[in-house]
């Protein structure tokens, strides 16, 4: 397979990048740290390592860890050049004494149901600073300052008579979709339900499973499909 070439999320699970989930496309890591210096010095180590690369990930810097995203903008997708950086900044971490903490990994989805996509997702971007791209069916919209970390995209209303909607529910034109990993996907559905929700359908597992909360407002808990 060439250096370039998109993985797909079997690829990608066989690699076995220990500290490493995939979620919404990029594979992502956060690694804890006890305070803003220990991070600080962690980015400052991955910046030196990748300066003569020329294939730089992005970085969230906080007082309690440094979630690393990792892709090939360029092929929109993960490739083998990924994977090589993902090990080479797990090196970097382990050298450093820190810890990578894969279950609190997420990336969450704005959904909005819509006829409309093309009509509409030109106001969204002017709303958010963003810009419309087709990378879903209907298009999403692109944070090209990456500040938005939510995304946010548009699909066709489905057909809910098979799963109606309770008589506490209003008509619901947005819904949330949360990314997990694979491997943290059942326990967040576990805890959803615990805290008062529903299973609507799982027949679409393990690409994504619809939640809905006590008054009837549905949520999706999304993973990557591996095998």
């Amino acid at each position: 397979m060439g250096h370039d070439a998109v993985l797909t999320s079997s690829q990608i699970f066989d690699a076995d990048v220990e500290d490493w989930r995939q979620l919404a496309g990029p594979i992502r890591a956060r690694f804890r740290t006890d305070e803003f210096g220990q991070g600080l010095a962690f980015v400052n180590a991955i910046g030196e390592a990748v300066e003569l690369s020329n294939h730089a990930p992005d970085i969230t810097l906080t007082k309690t860890g440094v979630t690393v995203t990792v892709s090939s903008h360029d092929v929109g997708g993960v490739t083998d050049r990924d994977i090589t950086l993902a090990r080479k900044i797990s090196t970097i971490a382990a050298e450093a004494g820190l810890t990578a903490d894969t279950a609190s990994l997420m990336q969450a989805e704005l959904a909005l149901d819509t006829n409309s996509s093309d009509r509409v997702s030109d106001f969204y971007a002017a709303l958010l600073g963003g810009q419309p791209a087709g990378v879903h069916a209907g298009g999403d919209l692109v944070d090209p300052t990456g500040q938005m970390n939510t995304l946010l995209w548009w699909q066709r209303p489905r057909d809910d008579s098979q799963f109606p909607l309770p008589e506490s529910a209003v008509p619901q034109s947005w819904h949330l979709d949360v990314w997990v990993s694979h491997d943290e996907a059942e326990g967040r559905i576990a805890a959803a339900l615990a805290a008062g929700g529903h299973l609507v359908s799982d027949t679409a597992a393990p690409s994504y499973w619809v939640l809905e909360d006590p008054d009837g407002n549905r949520a999706c808990i999304c993973a990557p499909m591996v095998h």
